[in-house]
């Protein structure tokens, strides 16, 4: 999961995931009533396994793999938050959003402009069909290369150009992303 994912993750959440594997197990037991067979359906393990999991008793519980432990955060996060992740993303998709980065940026531009490329702190305001665009090309399964050009074009037209009143004809290279965040609402 790249920078831009990640940001995005973090824009839809109120709350932080449970942090340990054990409270992790627990919210997707809550979430399947307690059912310890839909649970290791979920994660693709045996009903045993995930009762040796949750189980009381120190003798027989067994700590889950590495394997597992991934399987149950990406369970966790699937399941997080559902409300609010929907609210949060049609707010976006309505309002717009504040995007956050410090990455490497460099221009394609007529001559005699400074096109060299260089790591700037970028905070910008972006309309609801950048969010749009954004949210559905991460549904359609972009990748973080396809979702960093779609950043790269909203923010050449809203920083660099200042929407359109400067600048014609500047191209954005976006990359070296260190950390990308977005604030919504």
């Amino acid at each position: 999961m790249g920078q831009i994912e990640q940001g995005l993750e973090r824009a839809l959440r109120t709350r932080p995931i449970p942090s340990s594997t054990e409270s992790r197990l627990r919210f997707l037991l809550a979430t399947h009533q307690g059912s310890t067979r839909k649970v290791a359906t979920v994660l693709g393990v045996s009903q045993r396994t995930v009762q040796r999991w949750v189980s009381k008793r120190a003798e027989a519980r067994r700590p889950p793999g590495p394997l597992q432990v991934h399987a149950i955060k990406e369970a966790v996060l699937a399941r997080w938050q559902p409300r609010v992740r929907a609210r949060r993303r049609a707010q976006a998709e309505a309002e717009g959003f504040v995007f956050h980065t410090r990455a490497r940026f460099g221009f394609a531009a007529p001559a005699g402009s400074s096109d060299d490329p260089r790591v700037r702190w970028i905070a910008q305001d972006l309309p609801g069909e950048v969010a749009r665009e954004l949210f559905a090309a991460r549904d359609a399964g972009a990748d973080e290369q396809q979702q960093t050009v779609i950043l790269a074009r909203a923010l050449g037209h809203a920083y660099f150009r200042e929407w359109g009143r400067r600048a014609h004809g500047l191209h954005v290279a976006f990359s070296d992303v260190e950390f990308a965040d977005f604030s919504i609402g």
